[in-house]
């Protein structure tokens, strides 16, 4: 069963966006790398000095191995946005019975 992986940290939103926008070569090539790792799924969101990333991957150490391996681009980017060390959480699926969506 995959694993859903938020990544959080302190930092602007706003100039993430910004930096994307201006890099979309490197963004790229990392959701590109990302997907020769296994990643399902991927997202970026913000709110008020915060900024989340939600992936969806096969297992953990899919994640690893990729986060590994792009450490020094995305530590690169990150650097220049955020403010904190990253918190990475790893969630599995809970069965409630009370889904909606993703089926």
């Amino acid at each position: 069963m995959s694993v859903i992986m938020t990544l959080r940290v302190s930092g602007d939103p706003d100039k993430l966006e910004r930096l994307a926008g201006e890099n979309r070569d490197m963004i790229n090539g990392i959701s590109e790398r990302a997907k020769e790792h296994g990643i399902i799924a991927h997202r970026f969101y913000g709110s008020e000095g915060q900024i989340m990333v939600v992936d969806e991957w096969p297992d953990a150490a899919s994640f690893h191995a990729f986060f590994e391996a792009e450490q020094a681009t995305i530590g690169s980017m990150m650097e220049q946005v955020a403010t904190s060390e990253p918190e990475i959480t790893f969630w599995r699926k809970l069965e409630t019975g009370d889904e909606v969506g993703w089926e």
